[in-house]
């Protein structure tokens, strides 16, 4: 194992498989994957039935933050865009109980070796130094050195919980030539397509559809219950923060008004904006403590103080709307679109249909087929694709996956069936098939054995880490 660490190979595939780990898990987890966990005043939630204190929570994010840092540097700023830093850290923690569960151990000289591999902590000579490496905790991760060598350590031990479970994971020769075919395989095609888009402008609906569609579908327009809040924050790197709080709660005593309170403590005072109680509190994300107590209180009344990772919030209740049925004129224009959309959708069915039964009529004659006079006849579209892979977008209809699917269980000039995708309905005519090389298979075959099996063995581990979440939530 040794050995394999001090590998520059090693060492960058532990952090490749680290960082897909983060891009998955934000992916199976969605931005609004937090709202289960329950936060209670010094703790976040719980895992395995054991309740998880901020600091230890903050300590995991912390570490995720600097796994990321290693891997994408100055472009960290804009990887968290797109990446929800507290599931993750839900995920290291959920990883690292399992890892111990399994007795995962890793040595002082391995998170050694690993750090004296990293090149920003070497001179210009290539050595390890350590005062390039001070000088980095403290500028970069602002993260003092014994921390973060703890933190290499549990990165070695999700590194091998990941091996330990994917480890018997492996894939065949045919597996290998499949998805190679896929990956590589063009093809050209002939497509008539239907498209509802085109026909919605033609389309008119009466007042009498609409009151009817509304009649009969009153719980579509249900409204759920909506907020707009005012409120104050309170930052926790404030150092007058206790002096605040002090004054803060004075100031509540004595029933001052939020906007006094907010003048008597130098802060802004702000508004969230209309939200729903199944939304993020705008500029602020889930706090499940709040919309609980939200249904129970009234216009005017203030929440109790809510303590989160970053900050101390005020809120008071600027408005609320019930739950309610929308009037009909209020969602009039969007039952017109539906409708639209919808009568435009099966006309664009129909006309394909037709067109279709019109190209069955030909049998095996396929060469007595002219598409473009058919298409036109049915008021149809006709176009061209060439060298189209598995994959490739297509402008106007979307992924070309499903005709490549299709496509490649088709002879030359043979016709589809009418196939039916959200853009449209669409019939194809393969003209070409473009094989793979079978020369440039042999050459690629290693590489391309290996960056599926690394593709099979995350894609183990993910389903493995959901099984995870669902019993440590569960506990």
């Amino acid at each position: 194992m040794l050995k394999k660490l001090r590998n520059k190979k090693t060492r960058k595939n532990i952090w490749v498989i680290l960082t897909t780990l983060i891009i998955f898990s934000f992916i199976l987890w969605g931005s609004g994957g937090l709202i289960r966990y329950k936060r209670e005043v010094g703790f976040v939630g719980e895992i395995y039935g054991k309740r998880i204190p901020v600091s230890e929570f903050k300590k995991a994010q912390d570490a995720v933050r600097n796994q990321l840092f290693i891997q994408f540097g100055n472009q960290l700023s804009e990887i968290l865009k797109y990446i929800n830093l507290e599931a993750e850290t839900w995920d290291r923690l959920i990883l690292l109980e399992e890892a111990k569960r399994r007795k995962i151990k890793v040595s002082d000289k391995e998170v050694i070796d690993l750090i004296q591999g990293y090149p920003f902590f070497k001179n210009k000579k290539g050595e390890f130094d350590i005062k390039e490496y001070r000088r980095y905790l403290f500028y970069g991760f602002h993260t003092p050195a014994r921390v973060f060598e703890e933190q290499i350590r549990q990165n070695l031990m999700l590194y091998r919980l990941f091996h330990e479970v994917t480890k018997d994971v492996t894939i065949t020769e045919q597996e290998v030539k499949e998805a190679y075919r896929k990956e590589n395989e063009e093809i050209d095609f002939d497509y008539i397509a239907s498209i509802p888009s085109d026909l919605q402008g033609n389309i008119l609906v009466k007042e009498e559809e609409l009151k009817e569609y509304y009649q009969n579908n009153q719980l579509e327009f249900k409204q759920p219950a909506s907020f707009n809040l005012e409120y104050i924050a309170l930052s926790k790197d404030d150092k007058e923060l206790n002096l605040k709080l002090k004054r803060l709660k004075l100031g509540l005593s004595k029933k001052e008004s939020l906007t006094n309170l907010t003048k008597g403590l130098n802060v802004e005072l702000k508004e969230t904006g209309s939200f729903y109680q199944q939304q993020e509190i705008p500029g602020i994300g889930w706090l499940p403590e709040v919309y609980k107590l939200l249904v129970k209180l009234k216009p005017g009344q203030y929440l109790p103080l809510i303590n989160t990772d970053k900050f101390y919030y005020l809120f008071k209740i600027k408005e609320k709307k019930e739950s309610h049925i929308a009037d009909f004129d209020s969602v009039k224009e969007g039952i017109k679109e539906k409708i639209i959309r919808e009568k435009a959708r099966q006309k664009a069915k129909e006309r394909i249909e037709n067109c279709f039964k019109k190209l069955s009529e030909f049998k095996g004659n396929l060469e007595k087929i002219d598409l473009n006079q058919i298409a036109k006849e049915f008021g149809l579209k006709l176009d061209t694709k060439e060298k189209i892979k598995y994959g490739t977008y297509l402008e106007g209809i979307g992924s070309s996956n499903e005709f490549w699917e299709i496509a490649r269980n088709l002879k030359e000039e043979q016709l589809s069936k009418v196939i039916e995708l959200e853009s449209g309905f669409y019939i194809i005519r393969l003209k070409r098939r473009n094989p793979i090389s079978e020369e440039k298979f042999q050459v690629e075959k290693d590489r391309f054995s290996q960056y599926l099996l690394e593709k099979k063995k995350q894609q183990d581990y993910f389903k493995f880490l959901q099984e995870l979440r669902k019993k440590a939530f569960s506990s």
